[in-house]
């Protein structure tokens, strides 16, 4: 009876999303494609219209768990070398959650970005201390207060920016979602600083009523 009545006291908008969930075209091919989370469809799209990942490109992927942009990743830049006619590229992933194992990525759970220590470790695990594309897919918890997820949010990608200079070949890639606030130009301006082509993304495998977008940066112009 209690079990009832505390399903029967479920609020509208959790039953608007479970049913939002249910519907999503995203949500069923993920389950379809086997990719571990729907996300993986926003960098598909992006990846399909840029062309950001190509074999034998080494490859960072920031808040990786579960592992779905690993998993574009791996396949797009044949780390697995299914495709011997072309090179064989690497994917690296790394996020405070653990991340189950995934065929053709190297994994460091529990870890944390921002640490001073990661690069080292981070370089450590690279064929050649070097990547050519930096992945963030990254989000603090959510407070549910806008301006500070929004400000928690900037200073990742600012830390991850900070990072790319030591890890990021010349001419690499740099894609990561920010949340739109009154900070996302500082974070623009900075990126347009570092590289030659910055551009704003909203993938329609991003909700629409979601403050999430991305911005990809190309040709980075190195130290």
């Amino acid at each position: 009876l209690h079990t009832a009545v505390r399903f029967l006291k479920k609020t509208g908008t959790e039953h608007r999303w479970l049913e939002r969930h249910l519907k999503d075209p995203f949500v069923k091919a993920t389950k379809r494609q086997h990719y571990r989370c729907r996300s993986a469809f926003k960098l598909l799209e992006i990846d399909d219209k840029f062309h950001i990942l190509r074999p034998g490109l080494s490859v960072l992927d920031c808040g990786a768990a579960p592992g779905a942009w690993s998993q574009v990743a791996v396949e797009r830049v044949n780390a697995l070398g299914a495709d011997p006619a072309v090179p064989t590229g690497f994917v690296l992933g790394v996020d405070l959650l653990r991340i189950s194992p995934l065929e053709g990525a190297v994994f460091l759970s529990e870890s944390d970005i921002a640490d001073p220590g990661m690069l080292r470790t981070i370089q450590s695990r690279l064929p050649a201390e070097m990547v050519d594309v930096i992945l963030s897919d990254m989000a603090p918890n959510a407070t549910g207060i806008k301006e500070l997820d929004h400000q928690k949010l900037m200073n990742l990608c600012l830390g991850l920016l900070n990072l790319s200079q030591s890890i990021l070949k010349p001419k690499g890639t740099m894609l990561c979602k920010f949340w739109d606030g009154r900070d996302s130009c500082l974070l623009q301006n900075r990126l347009k600083e570092q590289f030659q082509d910055v551009r704003t993304i909203k993938p329609q495998a991003s909700r629409k009523d979601s403050a999430e977008s991305y911005y990809l940066a190309r040709l980075y112009k190195g130290k």
